[in-house]
């Protein structure tokens, strides 16, 4: 008799900014509850990231949240701050027997059955779409906080990656505790 597997995606938010946390998102969801146009979180619309955000916590099974900010991230460095914030949703969540698609090229240390790192899997991979999709609005929800603790750096409108205006209000005003210190053009002040 054929194991049966629990499915979980896996995938990330936030590697490239200038501020605020790296968020990871464990999702268990069948394929059926998922929207047709469901793709990368990156390729996806605003409007349809938070649609698509409230269909799938609604009917995912279980979803999980890794959370993992700047002072962590200066201090591990991004890419173990990104697995760690992985792991950290995974263990978020409570199945056994799990087979775990995984965004990308390396995997967190999970204790699954099974796991897989595939490259680009949040455009190949409808499960890891939909934890991209998890990762990515609670990420902007956090921005969307921060930016009313420190207005001044508009996190609002560009979510703490590196645009030209970001850049400017950093030099203009200097860093705030959201920004990595470890990254430039910030560890360059």
């Amino acid at each position: 008799m054929e194991k049966k597997y629990t499915i979980v995606g896996i995938d990330e938010a936030g590697r490239g900014p200038l501020a605020g946390p790296v968020v990871a998102a464990s999702v268990v969801i069948e394929e059926k509850y998922l929207p047709k146009e469901i793709n990368d979180s990156k390729k996806v619309s605003e409007k349809n990231r938070n649609l698509f955000y409230e269909i799938i916590i609604k009917e995912a099974s279980q979803y999980g949240i890794g959370i993992v900010y700047p002072r962590e991230i200066d201090e591990i460095n991004i890419h173990n701050a990104t697995l760690e914030a992985m792991k950290k949703s995974y263990n978020n969540i409570n199945f056994k027997n799990c087979r775990v698609y995984i965004d990308g090229i390396f995997k967190p240390n999970i204790n699954s059955e099974e796991s897989f790192a595939i490259k680009h899997g949040d455009r190949l991979i409808p499960i890891i779409s939909a934890a991209s999709i998890i990762a990515k609005v609670t990420r902007d929800k956090i921005m969307l906080e921060i930016d009313k603790e420190f207005p001044e750096y508009n996190f609002k409108k560009h979510k703490g990656y590196p645009t030209k205006q970001h850049v400017e209000m950093i030099n203009k005003h200097g860093i705030c505790k959201h920004h990595r210190k470890s990254f430039k053009p910030i560890k360059l002040l």
